[in-house]
């Protein structure tokens, strides 16, 4: 079993995620249930779905399930993009996020491209 805690882009996504709590703490009080929950899940997610896809047994399955993480991150960028729009948070804030996850994005797709090459999967460890 491997320690998902060791993966570059785990720890990526987890950082990322507190910026997210923190970048939304002061969006508007009506958005508690709206914007702010859903943006904070979804980045909550990014780093769960890798945690869980790294404990699965089979290539396959691995992949599939870090690969859901890169739908999260998707959403993640969405909401970004409408908190830019309803000019929630810091000036430049969500655009700064947006390209941390591009970025968190192409770390995963390798992470899931090097699980997919190798049989084993042992290849997860170094991304």
């Amino acid at each position: 079993m491997q320690d998902f805690r060791k993966l570059r882009v785990w720890n990526r996504a987890q950082e990322l995620c507190v910026g997210l709590y923190r970048f939304s703490a002061d969006f508007p009080v009506e958005e508690r249930y709206g914007i702010t929950a859903q943006l904070r899940k979804a980045g909550v997610s990014v780093g769960s779905n890798i945690a869980e896809g790294s404990q699965r047994r089979s290539p396959r399955d691995k992949a599939r399930i870090i690969n859901v993480s890169q739908s999260e991150g998707a959403e993640v960028m969405s909401l970004l993009d409408l908190t830019t729009r309803l000019k929630y948070g810091r000036k430049g804030g969500a655009a700064e996020f947006i390209d941390h996850y591009e970025r968190l994005q192409r770390m995963i797709e390798t992470l899931c491209q090097r699980i997919r090459d190798d049989d084993e999967g042992a290849a997860t460890l170094e991304v």
